[in-house]
């Protein structure tokens, strides 16, 4: 994997969830109230290479978050959550694991199902109590940020002529 400069989030802001482009660049904010760290993971337009890993720097009421400055909709992204792995507690962290925003309103790929989606080791003496260390972004859609209308802003959307009932 060839990753290019790296660049750092700014703080960016818990609101609002997902990936949210406001003409200067894309706040993320993702939900978790137990992982320990938030990897922001972006890809190449086709979502087959990861091009550069970012941690998301602030953490603000269980919403992690981070803002890209100088970047436009059409990003395509995943992230990656780093945490406790104690299945017995219902934590089950691994960062192999490219997530899914589950904010996205756009995809770009399809599921590919394999082995290495999967947490745990399938087959393991230890059950679903193992750890897969394979990463699994081949097998993963990955989300795509989009430009939205601004709040205020008036629809180019025009009205429905025909009788109303």
């Amino acid at each position: 994997m060839t990753l290019v400069t790296p660049r750092h989030l700014q703080a960016g802001s818990p609101y609002p969830l997902g990936a949210h482009f406001d003409g200067l660049g894309i706040n993320f904010a993702v939900f978790s109230g137990n992982a320990t760290k938030i990897e922001l993971c972006i890809f190449d337009a086709t979502g087959r290479r990861e091009v550069e890993r970012l941690t998301l720097p602030e953490c603000t009421d269980e919403v992690w978050h981070g803002y890209l400055p100088d970047t436009s909709p059409g990003l395509v992204y995943g992230y990656r959550a780093y945490g406790p792995y104690e299945p017995q507690k219902g934590h089950r962290f691994n960062p192999n694991k490219l997530l899914l925003d589950p904010y996205a309103r756009q995809l770009v790929g399809q599921v590919r199902w394999t082995d290495a989606l999967f947490g745990y080791r399938l087959h393991s003496a230890k059950g679903d109590l193992s750890f897969d260390r394979r990463d699994s972004a081949a097998a993963m859609p990955k989300a795509v940020v989009i430009e939205e209308m601004p709040i205020g802003k008036k629809s180019r959307a025009r009205a429905c002529r025909g009788p109303r009932p």
